[in-house]
């Protein structure tokens, strides 16, 4: 079981083209008096650069690229009771010392997505930037090699997902939730103590370290997806440390648990009937079609080229990867026709990669980071029961994924080890600097009423509107020269936009 992720997969889609959350931490007791870091943090420590290495998730990237490690106190009220380390990496600007701005931080989402393993692969989209800026990203606390956390090893999660994401029968519901249970389980196992320590407030108090480490006055920043609810968190902690902020992608940060799971039955639905329209079906017989093809799948899985059966939520999975990116589309049609003549290899291929599968069977831990962050985010635990209730209200949202993402709001976080902190982050940053919010009209996974919600929550003066008529997930980069440009211009030139702004 997986729910559909707000960032880790923009990795995944950005392979693809090539060839989500809950609350945070704003108990009042965390909140240092003057909204900084305590003084006695590990702020002033000189960064070691280095070359990099090979990673857990992946090769050394080339030659300009430069990696290090920062200390940060495992819990933020307590700074003097341990540390625990972050892995950087950076790109430094070529522009020269007499153009450089300083640092642009990026954080792709997920949560737990890596930013060391793919900020080498996004900086091609960044080359005007990269003159003026080191280009800077990190593995979040509990996120590959910062402490990252695996809960269970491959063949339990190979395992895994043979249980049936959306439960038929009571012998299925019940395997559903022990799984859920079990996977906790085997996070608490893995993080000991950090599993308390893995919050979006934790995580947005470490990037002001590291804004400190780098030498910056103010945090330049570009989150993407996840990334948007970490940037609106930092710019209500530190609204006077807010420099140039890009938030793309935008999660909206008013939605609690099952907020959040409808926006994305919205989201995704809504990105399919723009797929079907774009191959001349009709997007309610089309989704039908899919629908009846998922119904059979679950009566008898599809046999593969592999010899693995590919299961109804492995199909769900496999069609939602295509969806994050339109130029996957023509792939996801391909893998939807062989599916129809009994063939489940393409989706399956879809639904590995979405999975981090590998073709030896390991996989990555995306997942398992996104899972230990969110369920200490997110407050609103829906019991079965209650779900149950809600069943109805998603299939009538989305036919093909609402099913899916009901259930997900009961599984992803059942009989979880710590609670949860709050319902929905506090991103209200009165006196901040103009914040960039972009959002894309066909966004799947972080639909654009979020965007709206996230400008109108910074508070008026500090949001920012731009809005792209486009299609799959975040807008920089996708093929809009005014996106582009007008991002660029703020980024560069410290150009704000008129808010409001439509690009087409």
């Amino acid at each position: 079981m997986a729910r559909f992720s707000r960032g880790a997969t923009l990795a995944a889609a950005v392979l693809l083209a090539a060839g989500c959350t809950g609350g945070t931490d704003e108990r009042a007791d965390d909140k240092p008096s003057d909204g900084r870091a305590p003084a006695s943090s590990p702020a002033s420590q000189e960064l070691d650069w280095g070359r990099c290495k090979a990673t857990s998730e992946g090769p050394a990237p080339g030659d300009e690229w430069q990696c290090a490690t920062l200390k940060v106190p495992l819990d933020h009220t307590n700074p003097d009771g341990g540390t625990i380390d972050l892995a950087l990496i950076r790109s430094e600007a070529t522009g020269g010392d007499d153009k450089r701005l300083g640092s642009l931080l990026f954080n792709f989402g997920g949560p737990g997505g890596s930013g060391v393993s793919m900020l080498p692969s996004y900086a091609g989209l960044t080359s005007e930037l990269r003159e003026r800026y080191d280009l800077v990203s990190w593995d979040p606390r509990g996120v590959a090699e910062s402490e990252g956390v695996r809960c269970r090893g491959d063949k339990e999660i190979q395992a895994g997902e043979s249980v049936d994401a959306t439960p038929d029968d009571a012998a299925e519901e019940t395997a559903f939730f022990e799984d859920a249970a079990a996977f906790g389980a085997g996070c608490e196992k893995a993080a000991g103590k950090l599993l308390s320590h893995v919050s979006t407030a934790e995580t947005a108090r470490d990037m002001d370290l590291m804004r400190q480490a780098l030498g910056d006055d103010k945090l330049h920043y570009f989150g993407i997806s996840y990334g948007t609810e970490l940037g609106g968190v930092y710019a209500h902690l530190f609204p006077e440390n807010v420099g140039r902020l890009v938030l793309d992608a935008v999660v909206d940060p008013t939605a609690d648990t099952v907020g959040h799971a409808k926006n994305q039955a919205l989201g995704f639905q809504r990105a399919l009937d723009n797929y079907l329209k774009s191959t001349g079906q009709d997007p309610e017989e089309g989704t039908r079609k899919i629908a009846a093809l998922l119904e059979r799948i679950d009566a008898k899985p599809l046999a593969t080229t592999s010899g693995r059966e590919l299961t109804q939520t492995l199909a769900t999975t496999g069609i939602v990867l295509p969806l994050y990116s339109e130029q996957s589309w023509p792939t996801l049609t391909s893998a939807l026709d062989a599916a129809e003549d009994g063939d489940g290899t393409e989706l399956l291929a879809l639904a590995d990669g979405y999975n981090e599968r590998d073709p030896s069977g390991r996989y990555g831990t995306t997942t398992h980071s996104q899972r230990v962050i969110s369920c200490l985010d997110q407050k609103q635990r829906p019991t079965p029961e209650a779900t149950k209730k809600l069943l109805p209200e998603f299939r009538e949202i989305s036919p093909v994924f609402g099913e899916f993402l009901g259930w997900d709001t009961a599984g992803w976080c059942h009989d979880w080890p710590v609670s949860g902190l709050t319902d929905s982050p506090e991103v209200s940053a009165p006196g901040a600097a103009p914040v960039l919010v972009v959002g894309n009209t066909g966004d799947p996974a972080t639909p654009y009423e979020g965007a709206r919600k996230m400008a109108e929550e910074l508070g008026a003066g500090v949001g920012v509107m731009l809005t792209w008529k486009g299609e799959g997930h975040g807008a920089y980069g996708s093929g809009s020269s005014c996106v582009d440009s007008t991002v660029n211009a703020y980024l560069l030139n410290g150009t704000v936009p008129k808010d409001g702004k439509v690009c087409t």
